[in-house]
């Protein structure tokens, strides 16, 4: 099968295209015939070294296809299921494995393209508003890159949930899309400083949470929008890993809360699993929940299409279709 496969860790050119075996599953394990694979900053964090894999490796955790083969023991799913997952085992290729348990079910009529651009950050997503910090109605908070995958569809939750969202954007442009994702307010973050303006509409208060991808170039600025007893939700660091810090800086600010999560740790166990998966897809399903799609890159422009994520320019998900 097609594959992209990194023997090195470093920039986009170490996505090379190569010829790799078609995986067999083991037990408890399906294969897919993929339609598409996500892109997402955690292979770019892994191309690069920053999160350790042993090379070589295909990378690539996010996709959608149909079963075309299933080890012992599955009783899941079945050969001809069209299903989705943030858990493969090599997405940046024809085929890939999957435990069973980890594959969602795609309803009918949602496109495989759009199941494979919402599950790792559309579960992403679930787990910071519904259980990092559960958003009840009325209150604020503050999400960044609330145009891109993880950002647009957070908006759009943390909308159902009846919170009032603070947007912060880097462009005009941006500040257009993320109106249309229901945020309430736009912080230009080039232009205003964010702690002050995110206090400005909070009545002085600041928020009591605020969901922080960025990481280095935004952490400062995120505790210092934060009210008392606020929780620091640092899920990604598209800017840089953020410095070590004195834990006794949280103190000083409000007693505040930090907490780095990850979505593996969110969907551990089946059942919370088939919770997010089930949610994000029913609500794709029915319209309540809108993925967009920026760009596709064919498989062999692996390499450009890490670039072009890197770059900020997206407007919603980024796919790798085979």
């Amino acid at each position: 099968m097609r594959a992209i496969q990194i023997e090195r860790h470093g920039g986009p050119e170490v996505l090379r295209e190569a010829d790799a075996p078609i995986p067999e599953p083991g037990p408890g394990q399906a294969r897919v015939k993929l339609a598409a694979a996500g892109l997402n900053f955690i292979d770019i964090y892994q191309r690069m070294g920053q999160y350790k894999m042993s090379l070589p490796f295909i990378p690539g955790g996010e996709g959608a296809g149909v079963v075309d083969a299933i080890g012992p023991g599955v009783t899941e799913v079945k050969v001809g299921d069209r299903v989705a997952t943030s858990a493969f085992h090599g997405a940046y290729a024809e085929y890939a494995l999957a435990d069973a348990w980890q594959l969602a079910h795609v309803p009918e009529g949602v496109d495989l393209k759009v199941a494979a651009a919402a599950m790792l950050q559309g579960m992403t997503a679930h787990y910071l508003s519904h259980s990092t910090y559960p958003l009840k109605a009325g209150e604020s908070a503050l999400i960044y890159a609330a145009t891109g995958g993880v950002g647009g569809l957070l908006t759009q939750m943390a909308k159902m949930l009846g919170a009032r969202t603070l947007c912060a954007v880097g462009s005009e442009a941006k500040a257009a899309e993320a109106r249309t994702l229901g945020a309430d307010e736009i912080i230009l973050y080039r232009q205003v400083d964010i702690a002050q303006e995110a206090r400005r509409l909070t009545e002085g208060k600041g928020v009591p949470v605020v969901y922080d991808s960025v990481g280095k170039d935004t952490f400062d600025a995120s505790l210092n929008s934060l009210a008392p007893r606020g929780y620091m939700v640092l899920y990604g660091q598209s800017s840089g890993p953020v410095p070590p810090l004195d834990p006794q800086m949280l103190n000083r600010k409000g007693s505040l809360f930090l907490t780095r999560p990850t979505l593996a740790h969110y969907i551990a166990t089946p059942d919370e699993f088939r919770w997010r998966a089930g949610d994000l897809l029913g609500w794709i399903a029915d319209g309540r929940l809108r993925v967009r799609i920026a760009r596709t890159f064919p498989l062999a422009q692996a390499a450009d299409a890490h670039s072009y994520l890197a770059s900020g320019q997206a407007l919603g998900k980024v796919l790798r279709e085979v």
